[in-house]
């Protein structure tokens, strides 16, 4: 297999077979994941795509064409596929006695522990993958992306397939999971990759057996953000915009009161939000409350294009990350990377890896989580301070193109493949 950068003019080389467990496939929300697969393809592996789901959206981002392996779907669901399940599970058993008991053994154990069903079911689905789809695929290791039940499917599956597995650490997956089961899976992994120094120093208190862990950067296709000529001046009425899952970690209410701040000082704005999710109510309701209702544009779920082109006409991007209750919290939210990329100033809060992306003054402004008087000044200064925009926006995008060129971070993750997998 041959890397992209200074060998990019170079045919693949084939190599071993590598079998990528999903939560779902294709998924709106995980544009990083299908852009990480059609490099990787693009460097020599050969891929299948195990997902857990079918997708949920009917339409998907553009590179999703590229991609060329084939997709093979668990059982979703226990009801509606117990014969199913069980006859491919009874096939495994068949095939390996010893590894299934195995595999059985551990997960009455995890059961036992946790007490969730869901563990009865990472265990069949395995068995599935184990019998009826990786016999004659070549799959040689299995890699999940997401520490939860990806991760658990991939740990039942290497136990009755064989095959060693590891796993790409995210956000929610790594903090709402009880950390002495991540704790097993890290140590049973080849290797842990996560996408921010700030998940690689958790995982690493919970890796006291050594399993390697290596940050590697999400990215962007920095040839689909190209923004021209950057924009530095910017006039009222301003337009700012927002790209999130209307959910708690994204801050949505700090970045509404932010607004109402705004209004009150006087600056005229609309604001563009791109996104579903279940605060959607709770957040027209607290728009109406602070009186900016008519001020904001709800679009919903958009594909890349129009994101885009809302990019090209922004005059700010604003984002409100924090930990929620149950300790979800975003790493690097790559619609700041995508935003920075395309020259539209970014504020946003401190949570998390985001200090990684944006130094203050430099990249950006960042404000704390909840803090929204302190977020609405951010924003009031990238508009209305040339000499600031003037700074901030081609040292951002100059950061982008150093830092997070996907096509240079996925030819360190295919180097990681390549160890580990030999």
């Amino acid at each position: 297999m041959t890397g992209l950068g200074g060998d990019a003019g170079r045919s693949p080389v084939p190599g071993p077979v590598l079998g990528m467990i999903l939560k779902g496939y294709p998924r709106i929300s995980e544009t990083f994941i299908s852009n990480e697969i059609a490099l990787l393809e693009a460097q020599g592996f050969d891929i299948r795509i195990l997902s857990m789901r079918h997708p949920r959206e009917d339409f998907s981002h553009e590179s999703v064409k590229r991609i060329k392996a084939p997709v093979h779907y668990l059982p979703e669901t226990i009801a509606g596929n117990v014969l199913k399940l069980l006859s491919a599970n009874l096939a495994a058993m068949a095939r390996s006695p010893r590894r299934y008991l195995k595999g059985l053994a551990e997960m009455l154990r995890r059961l036992a522990a946790t007490r969730k069903a869901a563990t009865a079911k990472h265990l069949l689905q395995a068995g599935y993958l184990a019998s009826r789809v990786l016999p004659g695929s070549g799959v040689t290791h299995l890699h999940a992306h997401f520490a939860h039940s990806p991760t658990s499917v991939a740990v039942f599956t290497g136990i009755l397939a064989g095959l060693p597995y590891s796993f790409t650490a995210h956000a929610k997956d790594i903090y709402t999971q009880d950390p002495a089961r991540l704790s097993e899976k890290i140590a049973g992994a080849r290797f842990v990759a996560t996408c921010t120094g700030y998940n690689k120093e958790y995982l690493g208190k919970l890796n006291p057996g050594g399993t390697p862990v290596h940050r590697v950067y999400h990215g962007i296709d920095l040839g689909l953000f190209d923004p021209g000529a950057l924009r530095v001046e910017a006039k009222p009425p301003y337009e700012i915009l927002t790209v999130a899952r209307l959910t708690p970690k994204k801050g949505l209410p700090t970045v509404l009161r932010a607004l109402a701040g705004l209004e009150r000082a006087g600056i005229e704005f609309r604001h563009v939000l791109i996104g579903t999710g279940e605060e959607r109510e709770n957040l027209e309701r607290l728009g109406r409350e602070l009186g900016i209702e008519g001020r904001i544009e709800w679009l919903g779920t958009k594909p890349h294009e129009v994101v885009v082109e809302r990019l090209r006409r922004a005059d700010l991007f604003l984002l409100g990350c924090e930990v929620s209750a149950n300790g979800d919290r975003d790493g690097i939210p790559n619609v700041l990377v995508e935003a920075m990329a395309m020259g539209v100033p970014v504020a946003a809060t401190t949570v998390s890896a985001i200090p990684e992306l944006i130094a203050m003054e430099d990249h950006g402004l960042l404000a704390a989580p909840g803090d929204h008087e302190g977020l609405a000044e951010a924003a009031r200064r990238l508009l209305t301070d040339r000499d600031l925009r003037a700074r901030v926006v081609p040292q951002a995008r100059r950061r982008v193109l150093e830092h997070f060129d996907n096509r240079r971070l996925v030819g360190e993750l295919a180097a990681i493949f390549r160890a580990h997998m030999s």
